[in-house]
């Protein structure tokens, strides 16, 4: 004898939600006509930023979805790989902080944020890595990020950040058009010629790394923060050595990189 007014009951509340759902998005009274789309526009995304999280999985969803900072997506170390979406791409993340990258200061604004679980001291799996260059295909098809704009957290922040570190394989997502490469000849050739002539002085390497996109000091000297972009770039692309010395195979990259 209940079953009939529960049932009203639910149905109320099915017909209010589905009312809910459908409701005009604007405020009441205005008079919006969203039926013509322009042409001329283009997505707010120019980049994607790496990182690694440090911490281990439940840590870093925890602090990412509750804490101050936050990412786009997470990528778990499980087995299968687990790919969270924290953030909508329409909005900022807050994953880059104070960072610079081809003159564009708060990177935030314009990026898409990765998280990956990884401490910095161990190799990504492969089901990690897989899935990095799957979803950073989708991300730079859809926002048309150029490869130049596929970098890390220590590209962006060479000051303050070494994330996603020596372990991420750069060249490897290169080789799949997601982020710029050398090309190794003309950098041999370059370096040859820069053990012969010399390593060339601080302005030079202030002058490359800021063609390539770092933000660096132009103080014409070798200071520590000259030293720390040094080492960001060469853990993106000489990890094997990332001492952050002006070296002759250092320049020889930084030569061939366009």
């Amino acid at each position: 004898m209940r079953r009939g007014p529960l049932l009203a009951r639910v149905l109320g509340v099915l017909l209010l939600t589905l009312l809910g759902a459908c409701a005009q998005r604007w405020p009441a009274g205005l008079d919006v006509d969203d039926s013509i789309t322009a042409v001329s526009q283009s997505s707010r995304v120019r980049f994607i930023v790496l990182h690694f999280t440090h911490s281990a999985r439940e840590k870093a969803l925890a602090t990412l979805s509750r804490g101050r900072v936050s990412a786009h997506y997470l990528i778990t170390d499980t087995d299968p790989v687990k790919v969270y979406a924290l953030v909508p791409e329409s909005r900022s993340a807050w994953h880059a902080g104070i960072s610079s990258w081809r003159g564009h200061t708060y990177v935030n604004n314009a990026s898409i944020g990765i998280e990956i679980v990884n401490d910095g001291e161990r190799p990504y799996t492969e089901a990690q890595i897989r899935a990095v260059i799957l979803l950073v295909q989708d991300l730079a098809l859809r926002h048309d990020v150029k490869p130049e704009n596929i970098i890390g957290h220590s590209d962006v922040a060479p000051q303050r950040k070494i994330d996603p570190g020596a372990h991420f394989p750069w060249e490897r997502l290169a080789a799949h058009g997601l982020g710029r490469w050398y090309d190794p000849a003309a950098a041999r050739v370059h370096t040859t010629r820069f053990l012969q002539e010399g390593v060339p002085d601080a302005a030079w390497f202030q002058g490359q790394l800021a063609r390539v996109g770092y933000e660096v000091p132009m103080s014409g000297l070798f200071d520590a923060a000259t030293t720390r972009v040094i080492a960001a770039l060469q853990m993106h692309y000489r990890p094997a050595r990332a001492d952050g010395l002006p070296d002759a195979e250092t320049a020889g990259i930084l030569a061939a990189l366009e």
